[in-house]
Formats: C-alpha cells, structure tokens, sequence
C-alpha cells in the first residue's frame, strides 16, 4: 500500500496551489513539456481510451495566433505564458483500442452512428487527463492558469484541422509572477458539497 505524500507535497499539489495569470519570462524546456505529458498519461481513462491530444503553443508566431482566438480578458495571459497547452479530444478514440486495450471488445461498445455517446465518452476521459495534466505540471513545479474563454470554432480550424481533435480547454503554463497572484477564493466545506451514505 502506497503512503500518503508529505504535507509540502499536497501543497505543492492542492492546498498552495493557484490558477495564475501573470507569468516570468523563464521559458519551458521541450524535456519539460515531454515530462509533463509522461506523467499526464498514466492517469486513468475509460477503457483506456486516453481521448487528451495536446498542442503545445509556445512560438511568437503560433501564440499570436491563438491570442486573437481567447476573449480579451484572457489574451494578456496568453500571450506571455512561455507555453499555452490546447488541450483537445479525439473524437475517433474508438479507433485506437487495438493499441490501448489489445485483446478487448471496447471498441464494439461505440455505435460510430451515436455521435453524442462518443462525444460524451471523449470529454469525460478527457477532461479527467486535463486534470492528471494540471497535477503533473505542479509535481513537476511548473504553475498552471487553465481558462475557458475563447473561440472553439477558430481554435478547431487553427490548430486542429483535418484531424477528428476538438478543443475541451486551454491551459498556461510556466513560471508565474507570484506578486500578481489573486488571494484565494472560497471552497465548499464537506458539509456544504458532500455526504458519506
């Protein structure tokens, strides 16, 4: 049985740590970016189906790009985070069972005509690694400020065309400017968001 992680771990993890918005210039190595997706990818999916295809945008050309595509709001933060991940699903994850579930019937379990079903299957696992993301990318110390906020349609045409991947979410990475870090907002307590029955 494994043991519970240290205390400055979990803070490292959850309890210290914050969406940022402002960020250092320090860039994000390539080593880091394979890292992050190294770990990101042994969190579990449905079947196993790891839906998650990442963009890593971190050119002046590419960001300038995406930053036209994120609401005003977020475009400050976008365009000087060393990386944007463009967090995608694939909407043909079925396809790839026979690589990540050899000897099983999991792609049976997808009526290719049940658009929705698949969809659905694709975000939930998806957004389930877009959280195993977020928790790598803090193991390996970097600050996350993931965001709604922007242009599906011209995010899918820019970065993901001709491909079956649509955006779920986006997400900065790097090395924040902790003196612009908002103070912290409330949680539910136990009481307020959960029940043991």
């Amino acid at each position: 049985m494994a043991a519970a992680l240290p205390a400055d771990s979990l803070a490292q993890l959850f309890t210290e740590a914050r969406t940022h918005r402002a960020w250092s210039d320090r860039p994000v190595s390539d080593e880091t970016l394979r890292a992050l997706y190294d770990l990101t990818k042994w969190g579990p999916t449905a079947a196993n189906c790891c839906p998650l295809r990442l963009v890593f945008v971190r050119s002046p050309a590419e960001k300038a790009k995406l930053t036209e595509l994120v609401s005003r709001g977020n475009r400050a933060s976008v365009s000087t985070s060393p990386v944007t991940a463009l967090l995608g699903i694939d909407l043909e994850f079925y396809e790839h069972f026979d690589l990540l579930a050899p000897g099983s019937n999991a792609k049976s379990w997808y009526d290719t005509t049940n658009e929705r079903a698949i969809s659905d299957a694709a975000l939930q696992s998806g957004s389930l690694q877009g959280g195993y993301l977020i928790l790598a990318a803090r193991a390996l110390g970097l600050d996350c400020g993931p965001m709604g906020g922007f242009d599906a349609v011209g995010i899918n045409a820019a970065f993901f065309a001709g491909t079956p991947y649509r955006i779920n979410f986006i997400c900065n990475l790097g090395y924040a400017d902790a003196s612009q870090v908002r103070p912290r907002q409330p949680r539910f307590s136990f009481e307020q968001a959960a029940k043991i029955v």
